[in-house]
Parts: C-alpha cells; sequence; structure tokens
C-alpha cells in the first residue's frame, strides 16, 4: 500500500490478473524500495507503532527513495546488467 497506493487485491481485481503477483510488474526501483520499506515495517511493527502512523512514514520513505533512485547513475548499471544476465541465461 504505502508503495504502489493499492493493496495486491485491489491490484488484481483492477487488472483482472488473478494469478500473477504485482511485484512481477514492478520496476528495479520499486522492488528495491519495496525491500526497504518491508523491512522498516517489520521494525515499527515490533515497536509497536499503529498501523496508520507506520503507513504515513513508509509512504514519505517510499517517496524519497523513489526520487533518490530515479536520478541514481547505478541504477542503470544494475538494469542493464539484469537484462544482459537474463539474455545470456535465454542463449
Amino acid at each position: 500500500m504505502a508503495l504502489f497506493g493499492k493493496t495486491a487485491k485491489q491490484w488484481r481485481d483492477e487488472t483482472g490478473n488473478k494469478k500473477e503477483n504485482m511485484r512481477d510488474y514492478a520496476s528495479v526501483e520499486q522492488l528495491i524500495i519495496l525491500v526497504n520499506i518491508e523491512s522498516m515495517n517489520a521494525d515499527m511493527i515490533r515497536d509497536g507503532i499503529p498501523m496508520s502512523e507506520r503507513l504515513k512514514k513508509l509512504r514519505s520513505v517510499a517517496y524519497y527513495q523513489m526520487q533518490s533512485l530515479t536520478r541514481n547513475k547505478s541504477i542503470e548499471r544494475i538494469k542493464n546488467n539484469l537484462i544482459e544476465s537474463k539474455s545470456d541465461s535465454n542463449t
């Protein structure tokens, strides 16, 4: 919810895609952020922070990280490496 703005169920209902996961359609940047905010969320749950407060904080972090990652040249190298790796495994 914090990253995509909707739940997995909402995404499935909107797309009609009942078998696949919305993560399968996420960008590299979104997947990096998702890993980060999942870990943060687990920490906040352990600290007893209410869901509404966690969501607000996680949205803020996701927005900030997306801005940082989209300006970061290293992400392009990661994407290119993933594409090369995928094409190498298909040959």
